[in-house]
């Protein structure tokens, strides 16, 4: 299991995998007959060129067999970010319908980000120390409160699937993502990139960890030739 800490509570956790460089070589040649089931795994030097061609000519549906599951803890504004990809991935998310477990869990961000006048989707974080900390104290406030009300109803037996509406989306929560390399190589075009959200962005450097952990030259072969991100250069 590899495990990476992101944000001040979240992380990003390799729970399983499916397949290896040579996955994705073996699943090209079968397209003309040329497949050898072999027991050696690694890959020599005829492997390494085709995976470069595959990924220089856009020939990608053979990286759809190279899988990797997650468990992600986020905050609920870059889950529903990320929920946004939806080919080639499955999601399980916890329910506070039915559980409270971890709902007192929020971000606290460790700089304020003020509207960049240039990009309407851009931030810049701001230099002023007492502003940004007056923020932040604001930020916790919030949550507080939020939570307070939220146990008061649950106190007064509102169901948890009504209760929760008051919960901001900085609360945290958990779910599974299984997501095939192709798909996770999209992902990482559009979130590892500097227009992004910072925090997105944070997420997406951890799973690109893990990538070039697991499948090295596939990742290599990727963000040098395919990668259409600005960051992970």
């Amino acid at each position: 299991m590899i495990e990476i800490k992101v944000l001040d509570k979240g992380f990003v956790r390799l729970i399983d995998y499916m397949g290896d460089d040579k996955s994705a070589v073996d699943a090209a040649r079968v397209s003309y007959y040329n497949h050898e089931n072999s027991e050696n795994r690694k890959m020599d030097e005829k492997d390494i060129k085709l995976s470069l061609f595959l990924m220089k000519e856009g020939h990608l549906s053979p990286f759809e067999h190279l899988v990797m599951k997650f468990h992600v803890k986020a905050p609920i504004f870059v889950a529903r970010q990320w929920f946004r990809h939806r080919i080639g991935v499955s999601y399980n998310e916890v329910s506070r319908r039915y559980t409270t477990k971890n709902s007192d869990e929020f971000y606290i961000p460790d700089h304020i980000r003020i509207q960049d006048t240039k990009n309407k989707q851009g931030s810049v974080k701001i230099d002023n120390l007492s502003l940004e900390q007056e923020c932040i104290d604001k930020i916790k406030d919030a949550y507080e409160n939020a939570y307070k009300i939220y146990e008061e109803l649950l106190e007064k037996g509102v169901a948890k699937e009504m209760a929760r509406i008051v919960l901001p989306v900085g609360q945290y929560t958990e779910f599974y993502f299984t997501v095939n390399v192709r798909a996770l190589m999209h992902f990482l075009d559009l979130r590892a990139d500097s227009h992004a959200q910072w925090e997105i962005q944070e997420y997406a450097k951890a799973m690109s960890k893990i990538f070039e952990k697991v499948f090295p030259i596939t990742y290599k072969h990727y963000v040098e030739n395919l990668y259409q991100g600005d960051i992970l250069k």
